[in-house]
């Protein structure tokens, strides 16, 4: 009989995992969180909108352990207050998929309090997530960031978000090399268009549904699946950068 033993690397298994997820009350960062869960993993999220984290806690109840907290992280010291209770509620951290962001429109179209608010969500809460993150991992675990292919996919009512979403990138290449030699692995995912409210009111949720079934649009649950990919990687790989969009985007 064939000796298959070596056919493949030992894989890290994700129970008792202690998870964070930003955003992790409606699309992308709600399957993760689910999914992470229903593998044993005990997921902490938040949110701004206390009905979305019950509705998310819930879920996440039906296939596992969570918890999780209604907060804007966009307002100071909240991204600090954040991670500290959810450290608590965990017990210690070994996991923090920053994902918690909003949608930005071009910049001759926002207001400056918009575009202020948007650096606000998407970039400083990002940035200040991973150094919350950092502290709390110690010297061993897994920092997640959820980018944007719009950082490549450039168009002209995407300037706030597309430029937020390229430092994010540069971002999680410069932090991966800073934070490998101290035993934590920074990986970055950069989805393309996924089905969320995110995208309301500009694409509905019925042609959400259709974009889906014609594979010109993603699932959360596809990027969740790839998020679950990077995570049981042996702890001498790191996947870099993970970029998922869907086989006919182009179309559209």
């Amino acid at each position: 009989m064939t000796d298959a033993t070596d056919a493949h690397t030992r894989v890290t298994g994700l129970s008792g995992k202690r998870v964070i997820v930003t955003g992790g009350t409606t699309g992308i960062g709600r399957a993760i969180a689910v999914l992470l869960a229903s593998e044993g993993a005990a997921v902490h999220i938040c949110g701004r909108d206390p009905t979305h984290l019950d509705d998310a806690l819930a879920r996440i109840g039906e296939v596992g352990s969570g918890q999780g907290m209604a907060i804007d992280l966009a307002e100071p010291d909240n991204v600090a207050r954040y991670f500290a209770e959810a450290g608590r509620a965990l017990g210690g951290l070994d996991v923090a998929v920053i994902n918690a962001a909003i949608p930005a429109e071009g910049l001759s179209t926002m207001s400056e309090a918009e575009v202020r608010y948007a650096i606000a969500t998407d970039f400083t809460a990002y940035l200040l997530s991973a150094h919350a993150a950092i502290d709390a991992l110690g010297d061993r675990g897994d920092i997640v960031l959820i980018g944007s292919m719009s950082a490549h996919v450039l168009g002209p009512h995407s300037t706030v978000y597309a430029g937020i979403k390229a430092g994010i990138a540069g971002f999680a290449e410069a932090l991966r090399k800073e934070l490998g030699p101290k035993g934590i692995k920074v990986a970055l995912v950069e989805p393309g268009k996924t089905g969320a409210d995110f995208h309301y009111p500009d694409i509905p949720a019925e042609e959400q549904r259709r974009m889906i079934r014609e594979e010109t649009m993603l699932r959360a649950e596809d990027i969740a699946v790839g998020v679950h990919y990077l995570l049981t990687q042996p702890r001498r790989a790191v996947v870099q950068q993970l970029t998922i969009a869907p086989r006919e985007q182009d179309k559209e």
